[in-house]
């Protein structure tokens, strides 16, 4: 029994040795330093929405591993960390937002910045900073800055290599402030530009009446313009008052002005969809399982006056959503250049330090279940668009407006946008 009892001791010695070597073994694992707990904050984030559960075709969890070796002995050091873990996912809309970029976005949104107005992404196949648009009346925009635009120097600093955070913060400064850009547009050579910074209000809608001559016809054509700059927290109201007041007016027609709008907020152009759509998809949201969720119009439309939707190079995002959404269901017809192609979706989260989280968590398809990631949305009627100065936009002066006038006024469109 004493033997018995010797050999039993030893095996409880052996297990709690086995047990207490773990716990030293592992126990860094269990003693994160703040540094590394951020760091494991974004990476659980991603983890738990990103869109492709592939994470680029790599082992996502090995990608955390690796990092939290590295010596990260400050915040900025952790940032530089993360950057480059969501760098690996390829994917230049998931990304770190710093605590001020955070902010700036927010403002943005929200309906306010300062700056010089230019909306960017980043070139998957070439890296190169492109233009998506310019805001409307912005300094940028005055001074000439065309969407697909590339920059190729912010103040003489080279742009490749840049992520659109670090771009976007070079571009930002004190009201009255002078950036110089060096633009390339196709075709051209390279050439500097000079913007002065300043404070943008975002109203994002510019509408009026305007009387166009009826072909074979002596009673003229009312024609709401209604042109739609960004989708932000006020873009909604705005078309929806827009609408109200031309309706009241007497408006027959409309012509909806998308053009150079990079998008914005999901839920503003889904409800701008629904003003001109009594029922139908609007768009399919696809996730990382595969599962469908819809946005379907609830018959509550504004105005079943015919519709023309006016589009080019700088019409992007939840832009795209409402051009796809109108051509899919036969209630406008699109008219300008193939749009930007940006069909993925994401979410913004808020991080322990102030900083924010973007994250692609989905993607969408028209009514049609198209997929125009990186495709665009082609034009019903393909006409391009001439270089032509911001004050000429929806005049005369403006091809793809006179093209949409001459459908609206030759009796070949009727109600509810049919052709």
């Amino acid at each position: 029994m004493g033997k018995h009892n010797f050999w039993f001791k030893q095996l409880i010695l052996v297990f709690l040795w086995a047990v207490i070597g773990l716990g030293t073994f592992a126990s860094p694992a269990f003693a994160l330093t703040d540094e590394q707990k951020f760091l494991s904050e974004v990476w659980r984030i991603v983890d738990r929405a990103y869109v492709d559960d592939s994470f680029n075709h790599q082992n996502w969890w090995l990608v955390r591993e690796r990092l939290l070796k590295k010596p990260l002995e400050n915040r900025e050091q952790t940032y530089e960390a993360i950057q480059q873990m969501l760098a690996s996912l390829d994917d230049p809309f998931t990304r770190l937002l710093k605590p001020d970029q955070y902010r700036n976005l927010q403002t943005s949104t929200s309906g306010e910045l300062t700056g010089v107005g230019l909306q960017i992404a980043l070139d998957g196949e070439k890296g190169k900073l492109t233009v998506i648009a310019p805001i409307a009346g912005s300094p940028a925009d005055k001074a000439g800055i065309q969407p697909a635009d590339t920059i190729l120097k912010i103040d003489g600093i080279p742009t490749e290599g840049l992520s659109l955070d670090e771009a976007a913060d070079r571009m930002r400064g004190a009201i009255g402030s002078q950036v110089t850009l060096t633009v390339e547009r196709a075709g051209k050579h390279p050439t500097d530009i000079q913007v002065v910074r300043d404070r943008i209000a975002l109203n994002p809608v510019i509408a009026d009446l305007r009387t166009e001559p009826m072909t074979g016809s002596q009673e003229p054509k009312k024609i709401g313009y209604i042109r739609l700059s960004q989708f932000n927290a006020n873009a909604t109201a705005e078309v929806a008052h827009a609408i109200d007041r031309l309706e009241r007016q007497g408006a027959e027609a409309y012509i909806l002005d998308l053009r150079s709008n990079p998008g914005g907020l999901l839920q503003s152009g889904i409800e701008i969809a629904r003003f001109w759509l009594e029922q139908g998809p609007i768009v399919y949201t696809v996730n990382r399982q595969g599962v469908l969720g819809s946005f379907e119009a609830l018959g509550r439309a504004l105005t079943n006056d015919p519709l023309v939707v006016l589009v080019n190079q700088g019409t992007a995002s939840a832009s795209e959503i409402l051009a796809g959404a109108l051509k899919d269901n036969g209630r406008a017809i699109i008219l300008g250049e193939k749009t930007f192609g940006k069909g993925l979706i994401q979410s913004l989260f808020d991080l322990s330090d102030g900083s924010g989280l973007a994250v692609t968590v989905a993607r969408y398809e028209t009514p049609n279940h198209m997929d125009i990631n990186k495709s665009g949305i082609t034009p019903d009627v393909v006409v391009p668009l001439d270089d032509i100065r911001s004050d000429q936009v929806g005049t005369r002066d403006d091809r793809q407006y006179t093209t949409a006038v001459e459908l609206l006024t030759t009796n070949s469109m009727v109600a509810a946008g049919a052709p």
